[in-house]
């Protein structure tokens, strides 16, 4: 993959990122804040925006969104593979456990 490549994939992924957080903060809001991690300020803005403002932002070429997990526990949950489903399930939950327990350490 070259560099415009990369650049047009990242501009992909904002505009993509941009529009399902706005589709998700309009739908329901606390459900948003809290999957996607962000402030009350920024999930008002993004509301707000009008496409042709997510279509300049988007044409950044920084990525919007980062990965919220940096926490080996956290990934070494979501990457473990066991035998049981049963088991599997209970990882996940776990999993996600943590992260709502983060996402109120920020609020």
């Amino acid at each position: 993959m070259n560099a415009d490549q990369i650049l047009n994939e990242i501009r992909e992924a904002n505009l993509s990122y941009l529009m399902l957080a706005q589709s998700l903060i309009r739908t329901d809001r606390e459900q948003a804040l809290y999957r996607l991690g962000l402030s009350e300020e920024s999930a008002a803005l993004i509301a707000l925006l009008a496409p042709s403002q997510m279509l300049k932002i988007a044409s950044s070429n920084t990525l919007l969104c980062r990965f919220r997990m940096e926490d080996e526990l956290i990934w070494g949950l979501l990457t473990s593979h066991s035998k049981s489903a049963a088991n599997d399930v209970t990882t996940r939950l776990h999993a996600s456990i943590l992260m709502a327990g983060r996402h109120q350490e920020a609020a």
